[in-house]
C-alpha cells in the first residue's frame, strides 16, 4: 500500500493518506483510528474548492473558516461537504475518521462548463449536512486504486472525475442536462446559443439573432431552448449574469463596477435582479459568502 502518514508540525504522527493524481483534480484518501489528532493547520489558500465525502461515521470535529468557528459535531456517513480553497479553513479532528477528497481547480470548472456548453456554470454549493451517496459510490470505487496510486488508470480516474462533475453541475450548480430528444437543441445548437449569449452579456442581443445563428426560427428556437436548458434565453442571461456577478464578489471590485462588467444597466439594476435570484442583495451576499 502507498500511504504515507503526515506529521504535525511537532514531528507527532498524524493522519494517513494516499493520493491520486488526475490530469487536473487530485484525489486524497485521508484517515485516522484516534482520537488525539493535533489540529491540521491552516490551508494554503488557493483558486480551487474540495468536495470531501466521509467514507465511516464521523462523530465529531471543529471547523474553522478564517476566525469563525462554522461547525463542531460530526457527520454521517455519506455526508457531503464543499470548501472554497481561497477561504482559509481551520480543522481539529476529535475523533477517529475516513474521507475522501477531491481538489477541483475552478480553471476545470470553466474548462469543464465551456466543453458542455453551459459558460453560465461558475460554483458549487450544498446545504451543511448534506448526504448523497451518489459522490460516496464514486469515492468507493476509486478505494482500490489507493492501496497502489502508481498503478491506478488515467482514463479511469478521468471518467470517475466527470461523472462526479457532471452530477455537481446538476445538483449543486443548478444546471440542467436533458436526454436529447425531439424538441430540444441539438448539441451544436446549445453551443452556438449559449456562446453568442455569453458573448453579448455587455450588450443588447435579440432571440431573432441566437436563433439565426442555430438555423432556427424564433418560435422553434424559444421553446426548444426552454425544453433544453429548464428557462428560457432571457432568464438564462439573467442567471448568467448573476453568476458571473458572484464570481466578482469574491473579489474586492465595488458593486457598481460589477454591475457594468456583468451586463446591468446600473448597480441599483444589479441589486434588484440579483435579490430576486438569489434572494438577498449582493452586498449581503458578499458579506456571507466571505
Amino acid at each position: 500500500m502507498d500511504i504515507n502518514p503526515e506529521y504535525s508540525a511537532g514531528g507527532a504522527l498524524a493522519a494517513c493518506q494516499s493520493v491520486l493524481q488526475g490530469s487536473a483534480v487530485t484525489i486524497t484518501r485521508l484517515n485516522y483510528d484516534g482520537h488525539d489528532l493535533p489540529p491540521r493547520a491552516v490551508n494554503k489558500r488557493i483558486d480551487a474548492f474540495n468536495v470531501i465525502t466521509q467514507l465511516v461515521d464521523f462523530s465529531h470535529h471543529r471547523l474553522w473558516r478564517g476566525e469563525n468557528l462554522v461547525h463542531d459535531g460530526g457527520h454521517k456517513r455519506g455526508t457531503l461537504a464543499i470548501t472554497d480553497l481561497r477561504d482559509e479553513w481551520r480543522c481539529h479532528h476529535l475523533s477517529p475518521f475516513d474521507n475522501v477528497r477531491f481538489q477541483i481547480p475552478f480553471s476545470y470548472i470553466r474548462q469543464f462548463a465551456f466543453e458542455v456548453g453551459r459558460p453560465e456554470f461558475t460554483h458549487i454549493r450544498c446545504q451543511p449536512g448534506t448526504r448523497d451517496d451518489v459522490i460516496l459510490g464514486l469515492a468507493q470505487a476509486l478505494l482500490p486504486a489507493f492501496h497502489n496510486p502508481k498503478t491506478a488508470s488515467q482514463l479511469f480516474l478521468e471518467q470517475i472525475v466527470l461523472a462526479m462533475m457532471t452530477h455537481l453541475a446538476q445538483n449543486y450548480g443548478g444546471l440542467h442536462f436533458p436526454s436529447h430528444r425531439k424538441g430540444t437543441l441539438a448539441p451544436w445548437q446549445e453551443k452556438r446559443a449559449t456562446e453568442f449569449l455569453s458573448a453579448h452579456v455587455n450588450s443588447q442581443v435579440s432571440i431573432d439573432e441566437v436563433a439565426e445563428a442555430c438555423n432556427l426560427s424564433r418560435s422553434y428556437f424559444i421553446k426548444a431552448f426552454k425544453e433544453t436548458f429548464g428557462k428560457p434565453p432571457y432568464r438564462w442571461l439573467i442567471e448568467y449574469r448573476v453568476a458571473r456577478a458572484k464570481d466578482f464578489l469574491a473579489s474586492d471590485m465595488p458593486i457598481a463596477e460589477i454591475a457594468t462588467a456583468c451586463g446591468f444597466a446600473d448597480q441599483s439594476h444589479m441589486t434588484r435582479i440579483f435579490s430576486e435570484v438569489v434572494g438577498e442583495p449582493p452586498g449581503h451576499w458578499r458579506k456571507h459568502s466571505r
